[in-house]
């Protein structure tokens, strides 16, 4: 098994802490964005939309970060990451379809402004497109920390697949100027996710 991916990504260490979570092995094959190699052919060959992660097991090669994590809980039954039970695992769902709708979009704002540009040269942050994330980020950071009052986790009372996804992008928080302030319960949240053996195993700087 072999995971393509982008150390500094938000979607490719929500993978990788996937999969130290669950104690899978495999390959991991990094794939320099800023080097245009997500454009090469052999890579678009596994992804035609040019993005990171792909996980590729023996002939199967699957793109989008949540459908990867949800397919190898499924070599894992019964992990607590994706519970069974039908409705907890909808609710789980429900936060990573939020996440990639919503959360997420509003984070990428700060970090294609602060992160992407500067590595790429493509010049300063626009500050029109800052106030627009900026309306965007409050919208949804509210419905975050409004749901995380009284709740160690996003869903039940363990770690699941939804704190990895919706959680994967507060890694980048603080360099890509995310106003955070006020937001206390997410804060407290994030910490908890940051002291989860997977996490920090999943950290760009720890991984070979």
């Amino acid at each position: 098994m072999k995971l393509y991916h982008f150390p500094i990504s938000p979607n490719s260490r929500r993978v990788i802490a996937t999969l130290h979570h669950l104690a899978i092995a495999c390959e991991l094959k990094p794939v320099d964005l800023v080097k245009g190699e997500q454009l090469q052919d052999d890579y678009l060959k596994l992804n035609p939309n040019h993005m990171i992660p792909v996980l590729v097991d023996d002939d199967f090669v699957l793109w989008e970060s949540n459908a990867i994590m949800h397919y190898l809980c499924s070599k894992v039954p019964s992990t607590p990451l994706f519970p069974a039970d039908p409705k907890t695992r909808a609710d789980v769902t429900r936060w990573q379809f939020w996440q990639t709708g919503h959360f997420g979009r509003a984070c990428g704002i700060f970090i294609f402004e602060h992160i992407i540009k500067p590595a790429l040269n493509l010049g300063e942050p626009d500050a029109n497109e800052l106030a627009k994330g900026t309306d965007y980020f409050h919208r949804f950071a509210k419905v975050l920390e409004g749901h995380l009052q009284g709740r160690d986790w996003l869903v039940g009372d363990e770690t699941t697949l939804a704190d990895l996804s919706v959680g994967s992008f507060l890694d980048l928080a603080d360099m890509a100027h995310y106003p955070m302030a006020g937001y206390h319960e997410i804060q407290r949240w994030y910490g908890a996710i940051e002291q989860l053996p997977c996490w920090q195993s999943s950290r760009p700087g720890k991984l070979s």
